[in-house]
Parts: structure tokens; C-alpha cells; sequence
């Protein structure tokens, strides 16, 4: 999935330097990632770690770390499942073509008719065999990232989904197949939650916490509406020309209000590490964030110039990379 402050390409640099940097086999150690966006850095860890801890406030990420992360075991007949997902009759009744489709007349575009009824087709199968008792919960979550991830890809947006494109580009033509959310499997119990980051360190402890908090004004449930309504798939009424719904709003979204929530949760947090990734550009500025971590113990910063998220391509940055920071504490 194509995601705002995606660490996929950082992930081995992350991997490496919170390996070297901590004591101990990793084998025997909680890693938490808390806020885990779709999951990239739990994803790295989890066969390393003893248990991963994996939060995000988004539905839609939720249903993705709930799959990729606490799910460790074979899901029983995916195959069948998924083929037969893929074999439904269309809906023409379905929330999504009625609200984000052109055909149903909403003046929105951002699925393809065909795609946009055949993701309320295979929502409303998912919620009818949950609800019968026909597919137990690690399947219904794998299920729903499967669908989560394959609407994502033909989605007619131009990466995110503060609005959608005038006409279908090529990708967004293609009918959509429900491809399988695949997770690594292991023996090792995992916990996925859905909680305000600063209310769940109060009940959590562990060895290494990982944080990668909004940098800036955007904010996530904004910008990934479409995938919370099919997350949900609650009944409401769009907003507004691109269909936006009531969505949570992040305090690290807030330049008066991240300095607090930060040192808030690093004052709460039982962790031995803490792994602070963060940018030159974000609302914190790096003396900031140093003085704060430095009352809690041992501080260390490394920097790594990185290439710039190509959403922001057009916004008025002077630069085409930026300097990503790895702020590092031992308590």
C-alpha cells in the first residue's frame, strides 16, 4: 500500500540499527510498535521478537496489524474463501457504489462502477459468514485486509484519498481480484490493538518501543477516509465534495499540542528502549525532542537522508529528500 511516512524502504536500516543498539538476544524481547500505520516495522520484527505489540487509532489499520501481526497461523481454506469472494454477483445496493462511485449519480469517482460494487459485495459476504459463525476472527481479519489491500490498489486516487481523479486512470480500470493479506507465520502469540497511543503505554510494558508518530498537519484519518468506511462499513452520510467522514484527530497532528503528548508518553513508557523515528521537517523540532528524551535517560540521534514521499512532489519543498531521524533512549 502506497503510505504516508511508509518505512518500507527504511525498514532494514531501522532492523539494523535497533538490533545493534540493544542488549540481549531479540528472541526474548516485546517489541511494540505503536503507532503502526500498516504495520512495516511490527512486520520486520516479528519472527525476531518474542511478542509484538501493534496499535494504531485507524480502523483500517487495525484490520491490517491484526492480520499481519497477530495472526501467526494457517487460516483455513483461504483459497476457497478468497475464490469465492471473487465469484460474487455485483451489488448495486452497496454503500460504496452508492456514495464513490460515478454511476450511482454521487458525482464521486473513486472506484471504477464494477470495482465499487463488487467491494460491497465482498464486505457484506465477510460481515454475513462473521455474524454466522462460518469464519472465526483471525479469518474474518485476514479477509478484510485481503479486501482492504486489493480496493487500495485499483482505488482511483492519485496515492492518497484527500480526493479522487476526474477521469479513471489505468490501474483504477482493472477489475479488482481479492488477493491473499499474506502474514508470517510463527509460533509466538502477538497483540494487535486499536487505542489512543497515550492511554495504551499506561497498561503496556516491554523491552523495545518503537514510535513513528504523524510528522505533520495531515492527518491520517483524513487522508485514508475511504478505507475507513470500508473498514467500518457503518451507515453515514458522506460530506462535502470528496465524501468525508467524522474521523479522529491526532494530537501529534497539532504543533501546540505534539510537544506534550510526546513527552507525556515518553514519561509512561515501561519500555528499556525507545526508538524515536522522525524527520527535519516534522513539528518537533530535533533540539526539542532531544531535551524532552534527554530527562528519561541515555540519548543517542543518527540521521539518514531519505528520498521524499512522492505525494508531497507537489507541495512547495525545496528539497527532494529530507533527513529522516532515529532519536534513540535507554531508561
Amino acid at each position: 500500500m502506497n503510505y504516508i511516512g511508509s518505512k518500507v524502504k527504511l525498514s532494514q536500516w531501522i532492523k539494523d540499527e535497533i538490533t545493534q543498539r540493544t542488549d540481549g538476544a531479540l528472541h526474548e524481547k516485546v517489541f511494540c510498535d505503536i503507532f503502526a500505520g500498516t504495520g512495516t516495522i511490527g512486520r520486520v520484527f516479528k519472527k525476531l521478537v518474542k511478542k509484538v505489540i501493534s496499535n494504531d487509532m485507524e480502523e483500517y489499520s487495525y484490520i491490517l496489524c491484526r492480520n499481519y501481526i497477530q495472526n501467526h497461523k494457517i487460516i483455513p481454506n483461504a483459497p476457497d474463501l478468497l475464490r469465492e469472494l471473487n465469484l460474487l454477483p455485483l451489488r448495486e445496493d452497496g454503500f460504496i457504489y452508492q456514495n464513490y462511485c460515478l454511476g450511482s449519480g454521487s458525482g464521486r469517482q473513486y472506484f471504477s462502477d464494477e470495482n465499487g460494487k463488487k467491494i460491497d459485495a465482498v464486505r457484506v459476504a465477510i460481515n454475513e459468514w462473521k455474524e454466522g459463525g462460518e469464519i472465526d476472527n483471525d479469518t474474518y481479519y485476514f479477509l478484510l485486509a485481503s479486501l482492504l489491500e486489493s480496493a487500495d490498489k485499483i482505488a482511483n486516487t492519485a496515492s492518497v484519498y484527500g480526493a479522487f481523479l476526474k477521469n479513471l486512470k489505468p490501474s483504477a480500470q482493472k477489475s479488482m481480484d481479492i488477493l491473499p493479506s499474506t502474514f508470517e507465520l510463527n509460533d509466538n502469540a502477538h497483540e494487535a490493538y486499536r487505542e489512543d497511543s497515550n492511554i495504551l503505554i499506561r497498561k503496556i510494558s516491554g523491552d523495545i518501543l518503537y514510535l513513528d508518530p504523524p510528522y505533520n498537519e495531515r492527518q491520517y484519518g483524513a487522508n485514508y477516509h475511504i478505507l475507513n468506511t470500508i473498514a467500518k462499513y457503518d451507515n453515514f452520510t458522506p460530506e462535502g465534495k470528496t465524501g468525508m467522514r467524522k474521523y479522529h484527530r491526532s494530537d501529534y497532528c497539532k504543533k501546540q499540542k505534539a510537544l506534550g503528548s510526546f513527552e507525556d508518553l515518553i514519561k509512561n513508557a515501561d519500555f528499556k528502549y525507545t526508538f524515536l523515528s522522525y524527520n527535519n521537517e516534522g513539528l518537533m523540532s530535533e533540539n526539542e525532542i532531544r531535551q524532552i528524551m534527554q530527562k528519561y535517560g541515555e540519548y543517542d540521534l543518527i540521521k539518514k537522508e531519505y528520498q521524499r514521499y512522492k505525494a508531497d512532489s507537489k507541495r512547495a519543498y525545496k528539497a527532494n529528500s529530507t533527513l529522516e531521524y532515529l532519536h534513540i533512549l535507554r531508561k
